[in-house]
């Protein structure tokens, strides 16, 4: 019934559909009234069409798990909160481990290792910790990452080196930390860019025949669909990567909400923003989504939020069946579009920064700071003049909303005068300003 109906219909074609538009605007410039640039210097069309779509980026379709992040300060609460979260419908839990202290047998104690992936990000470095660890559990350490955070090794770069070297051989996991990049306010360009030079800095230190998977952590935007092209096209440029060292590595993405976008004032609209987040994970392609809880930012780790962020997760999968469909974003024209795009500019990034001597070495100069930097400043003079809209912060604020009370956690950038190798990346909100001003002002 469906091929005799679309048979009434003649093909139209992008340029019919281009000139059908041109005569609507009545002489006013089609790319000056329809056609909008995004920081990335991607030109967004009003309608995407199969002629303009040149070739499409193969990405494999993924299944996708409930993830929790618990923090594990004693290893025995740790232990009881993720028993609990696994019968509330978690599926993956990562522990944050803050040293080498902490019994893994502790953590892992009545938890299923085969029916719940468990997680293990280091705060720490330690080969003889890690040797320690079940082979079902997936160890999560990146000196890298840490560098950039703190702008400083965890002990130098030669230990360093040793030290994921053998977590390598002894793990047969790389992990890629790209979080930062996004919550300091890089464009998706860039976060691409930044992600595989993050990981060809690996590749050029480790036996790369060791290496069976990489786990790349994300932090999503709000920007919807350039999110969904942003995971599919680090896939691709995965596959790009690693077709160059000729080895077969399976690549795992965790994605999280991204804090940059999220406020203390109006804090309900936090879930509204990771929801769609989210979504943007599971339809790009993420293995494990791990939702931020609406108060992250400003409350301490409590039941009420991580049972709230959970759920959103929950019913995204069960009722909103975001696990019925394989792949669905496969065939958008808008999101092949995209994810081409970026897929593109962020490969020319990468071999500029690459001839340029790699991504240590301009961390070392401050070249990647200082263009994060550019970025963000963009981003933030945007949000200033309410051309990046968060609303409840710079659109319609409720005067009556007091938050000076309720901080269990300082909100904003922390300053800390140490003496660090390079100049760290420094994550920030755009709402910090606003936000401070208003707390002065409380009565």
């Amino acid at each position: 019934m469906s091929k005799q109906l679309f048979s009434d219909f003649e093909p139209v074609s992008a340029k019919a559909w281009k000139q059908k538009i041109q005569v609507d605007l009545k002489g006013a410039d089609y790319n000056d009234t329809l056609v909008w640039q995004t920081n990335e210097g991607i030109n967004v069309k009003p309608f995407y069409h199969q002629d303009t779509l040149e070739n499409t980026l193969e990405v494999a379709p993924q299944t996708w798990s409930v993830g929790q992040i618990i923090f594990a300060q004693n290893a025995d609460a740790a232990n009881k909160k993720a028993v609990n979260a696994i019968e509330k419908g978690a599926e993956t839990i990562k522990f944050v481990v803050p040293n080498n202290e902490i019994e893994i047998s502790e953590l892992t104690k009545n938890i299923n290792l085969e029916t719940t992936n468990i997680q293990l990000e280091l705060l720490f470095l330690d080969t003889d910790w890690i040797s320690k660890v079940d082979q079902n559990i997936s160890v999560q350490v990146d000196p890298i990452h840490h560098l950039v955070k703190t702008g400083n090794w965890f002990s130098n770069l030669e230990k360093d080196t040793e030290a994921i070297k053998k977590t390598v051989a002894t793990t047969g996991c790389l992990t890629i930390d790209a979080t930062t990049y996004q919550n300091a306010g890089a464009n998706n360009t860039q976060q691409l860019a930044y992600t595989i030079l993050h990981a060809n800095e690996y590749f050029n230190i480790v036996d790369t025949s060791a290496v069976k998977k990489v786990i790349f952590n994300v932090a999503v935007g709000t920007n919807y669909f350039f999110e969904i092209a942003k995971l599919r096209a680090l896939r691709a440029l995965f596959d790009s990567l690693i077709s160059e060292y000729n080895i077969s590595v399976e690549c795992v993405i965790n994605a999280i909400p991204s804090k940059r976008n999220k406020t203390i004032y109006d804090y309900n609209t936090n879930m509204l923003r990771t929801t769609t987040e989210c979504m943007s994970a599971i339809l790009g392609g993420a293995n494990t989504v791990f939702n931020l809880p609406y108060d992250a930012i400003y409350h301490k780790d409590n039941a009420f939020g991580e049972r709230i962020a959970r759920n959103q997760l929950l019913v995204l999968k069960n009722e909103s069946y975001f696990d019925a469909v394989n792949n669905p974003s496969d065939g958008s024209y808008y999101i092949e579009s995209l994810t081409n795009q970026l897929a593109e500019n962020s490969l020319e990034l990468f071999k500029d920064i690459e001839a340029n001597g790699g991504l240590l070495k301009q961390l070392k100069e401050g070249t990647i700071q200082k263009k994060i930097k550019e970025s963000a400043t963009k981003e933030q003079t945007q949000f200033d003049e309410q051309k990046i809209i968060l609303l409840g912060t710079n659109k319609h604020p409720n005067k009556e909303d007091k938050m000076k009370n309720d901080l269990e956690l300082y909100p904003f950038v922390k300053t800390n005068p140490v003496k660090t190798l390079i100049e760290p990346i420094i994550e920030k909100r755009l709402s910090e300003q606003i936000e401070q001003k208003r707390l002065k002002t409380e009565e």
